[in-house]
């Protein structure tokens, strides 16, 4: 397996990604489908608004930020916006007190088009060797409108690793990553497991 094949998410048995769609095409759809008529609505292609997408922005999805949640504490925001980042991210580790709970939280764009199965992949390694994969399905998603301007989607709760062993120093690599493989970002960041906050 490459180094990229690692990054992107593993598909379910059986699953088969559906034939994509411009937007017309969806508006053009059967409106009498109770059944498409949800999903249009799932997209969020039934609530009007104008139109966010930037022409002099190819980008499809941008992801704007990542947020570490914990029950008493403050966030912890990444701003994956800010100008050099991505490239200081990994010199700057999140602090994680051993077996705290946490949930991780990202804020996104989409713009010219349906964004179809986005996920989210992460990959821990401690000392060079792999310790985790984990993915989470973040979903589909029409283009932004000024009636909903970004997308928030929290993920399941993690638990931190707890015990003298688990403590210390973490390197990851997230992606974010859609049905059809297109890579809209990836970034290196790091994470210290400690006795305390």
């Amino acid at each position: 397996m490459s180094g990229n094949d690692e990054l992107l998410p593993e598909q379910t048995e059986g699953f088969k990604v559906g034939e994509k769609k411009t937007i017309d095409e969806y508006h053009q759809m059967d409106a009498n489908d109770e059944s498409l008529k949800r999903y249009k609505e799932s997209l969020g292609l039934g609530g009007g608004g104008k139109d966010l997408s930037d022409p002099s922005d190819p980008r499809h999805c941008i992801i704007q930020s990542l947020t570490m949640n914990t029950a008493g504490r403050d966030p912890v925001t990444i701003n994956l916006t800010a100008p050099g980042a991505l490239s200081t991210l990994k010199d700057h580790p999140f602090k994680i007190k051993e077996g705290a709970k946490f949930t991780m939280e990202t804020k996104f764009k989409v713009q010219h088009q349906i964004l179809s199965g986005l996920h989210y992949v992460q990959i821990v390694k401690r000392k060079g060797i792999r310790v985790s994969k984990d993915q989470e399905m973040l979903g589909s998603y029409a283009p932004n409108t000024d009636k909903s301007p970004e997308y928030t989607k929290r993920f399941a709760e993690e638990d931190a690793p707890s015990g003298m062993l688990a403590r210390g120093h973490y390197n990851a690599v997230s992606t974010f990553v859609d049905d059809d493989h297109k890579t809209h970002l990836t970034f290196e960041w790091s994470f210290d497991i400690a006795k305390d906050w």
